[in-house]
């Protein structure tokens, strides 16, 4: 099994949702913990919580549209822990549901500026960190919009599917230099943002339909996912989108 007592992992969006579940599995693995978010007062309390816990870590406001604060917040974590061995770009957002030709030009580079542009400032800093450190591993959040369309969410599909090549693409050329780049594909997970699709219960009955498992995923079973990527069990793996979506994609 890794041993993560001497590992460094960056989460971004680590606040709430998938991350915060990322971020928690890490802590409890012993590994120190550098926690990422826009919403600073949540994340400064996640972080908190772990050290109170006896966990290394550490929370770096960071909103990931800004290469600068990207560049800041790997810096951060390898000044603080000496190494960076871990980087999950998960934040992102979803943006308003609307058909492609009523979006506004403002509203499409707004959600491929965090979740598409953020992943690859996210990876350019973070991949310099592991070739001065001797390698890691890079797990990018896409999701299954990332293999498929989807109606009213046109920019979040468009990144989301950017993702995945980005992922692919930087794989093939450092996987040689001891760098590990996967990405995977959530289906519907048990999140604030799902929270808010689902308002009503016919929505959360034909978003469940799609699931031949019967049920939405966890922000845990996403993590454990996401951590095995990122551990030494996973060393054959890379340039991978792997789903993690209940059969969704099987149908």
């Amino acid at each position: 099994m890794t041993n993560w007592n001497d590992k460094t992992v960056i989460v971004t969006g680590a606040a709430s949702g998938i991350g915060k579940a990322c971020a928690e599995l890490f802590a409890d693995y012993g590994a120190n913990v550098v926690l990422s978010d826009l919403e600073s007062s949540a994340g400064e309390e996640v972080a908190a919580r772990f050290r109170d816990e006896g966990a290394e870590a550490m929370f770096v406001g960071c909103d990931v549209s800004n290469p600068e604060q990207i560049q800041g917040l790997v810096d951060s974590a390898v000044e603080t822990f000496g190494a960076l061995d871990v980087a999950v770009n998960n934040a992102g957002v979803r943006g308003d549901m609307m058909p492609l030709a009523e979006i506004e030009l403002e509203h499409w580079q707004q959600i491929i500026d965090v979740n598409l542009t953020g992943v690859f400032t996210g990876m350019k800093a973070q991949i310099q960190a592991m070739l001065d450190s001797g390698g890691g591993s890079i797990v990018n959040v896409a999701s299954v919009a990332g293999q498929v369309g989807f109606p009213d969410v046109a920019a979040y599909t468009a990144s989301k599917h950017g993702v995945v090549g980005l992922t692919r693409t930087a794989a093939l050329e450092y996987s040689s230099q001891g760098i590990q780049i996967n990405c995977i594909g959530p289906a519907v997970i048990e999140t604030p943002m799902v929270e808010d699709m689902t308002g009503d219960e016919e929505s959360r009955e034909q978003l469940l339909g799609a699931h031949p498992i019967g049920r939405f995923g966890t922000p845990r079973e996403v993590a454990e996912l996401i951590a095995f990527l990122g551990g030494d069990e996973a060393g054959f793996i890379t340039g991978s989108f792997i789903p993690i979506d209940g059969g969704y994609l099987s149908q």
